[in-house]
Parts: structure tokens; C-alpha cells; sequence
């Protein structure tokens, strides 16, 4: 019978892959154009929407696990890992059908506008250890190494999906159709 240390271990091996496969996929995929299709150009409103609505039920998720709603707040961070998973493939299938849109602002708004998306893009690359070995921590049941993780993640998932409404805001009246 497999141990709990030797599932982390062997979590901790597909957590490492998968963190430096996804944004290399990505950041291929950014090179892709699918010819001879209309551009996605419905889809940043609605990966925006999905950023706010992760940022509310990660908000509602500290808060039922600090109510002690332990299946809730399960219930609430599989569906955030699901709504990121959307997200990325909407964000995808956009950056493979459009040219990258261009930031107009002028003066120290287009500073705040960079900073903000230079640390979104980090934070989020950062994020996919932090959510997987958190998330896997608590299915072993290593609920004292969950909380400690959890102490970090939280707040960078909450920064990445707020960041990820504002930048949309920010650029949305650049947006060609």
C-alpha cells in the first residue's frame, strides 16, 4: 500500500511537470493563428467575468472553511480550479484567433497598467504549484500543511484573479472587433 509521503512525492513530480508544461504550452500557443476564423473577440468579457467570479468564491471559500463548512469551501475551490481551467482555454482559443491587442493609455496610467500586468503574469505562472500542491495537500489529508500552504496561495490567487478584472478594464476600450 502506497504511503501518504509517497503519494506527495509522487503528487509533487506531476505538480513540477505540469507547472512548467502549462505556460510553455501557452506561450507556444501564443505563436498559433488558426487561419480563416472569425476572431474570438466575445471572449475576454466573459474570462474577465470568470476572474471576478473565481475572486468572490475565493472570498466565500476562506470564509465557510473559517465557519467550519469544510464541504463547501471543498466544493467551492474544485469549482475555482474548474472556472481556471475555463479560463485558460478561453484565453487560449482568443489568442489563437487574435492579434494581441495593444495598450493605448498614455502617461502614468500606462505604468500602472504594465506593473499591474507584468506581476498578473508572474503571479499567475506562480500560481499552478501553489494551487495544485495546496489542492493535493488537502486530498491526502495533510490538512496542517494545507493551511500553511494555503497562507500564500490565497492571497496570490486572489491578487491573479482581481488583477485579471482590472487589466480587462484597462484595455477593453483598445479592443478592435
Amino acid at each position: 500500500m502506497e504511503t501518504t509521503v509517497s503519494k506527495e512525492k509522487r503528487f509533487n513530480k506531476i505538480i513540477g511537470v505540469v507547472s512548467i508544461v502549462i505556460p510553455i504550452i501557452v506561450a507556444l500557443l501564443f505563436l498559433v493563428k488558426i487561419p480563416d476564423v472569425a476572431p474570438f473577440s466575445f471572449l475576454p468579457p466573459i474570462y474577465a467575468t470568470i476572474n471576478g467570479i473565481t475572486a468572490v468564491l475565493l472570498l466565500v471559500a476562506v470564509w465557510a472553511i473559517k465557519s467550519g463548512k469544510q464541504t463547501l469551501h471543498q466544493n467551492l475551490m474544485t469549482t475555482n480550479i474548474a472556472l481556471s481551467l475555463l479560463f485558460l482555454l478561453m484565453y487560449i482559443a482568443y489568442h489563437m484567433t487574435s492579434d494581441s491587442t495593444a495598450y493605448g493609455g498614455e502617461g502614468w496610467l500606462r505604468y500602472i497598467y504594465f506593473f499591474i500586468l507584468i506581476t498578473h503574469i508572474v503571479l499567475s505562472i506562480a500560481l499552478i504549484p501553489l494551487v495544485l500542491r495546496t489542492y493535493a495537500k488537502a486530498y491526502l489529508k495533510d490538512f496542517v500543511g494545507h493551511r500553511a500552504l494555503a497562507r500564500y496561495t490565497f492571497p496570490v490567487w486572489l491578487y491573479v484573479a482581481v488583477t485579471g478584472v482590472v487589466v480587462y478594464i484597462m484595455i477593453s476600450p483598445y479592443y478592435v472587433n
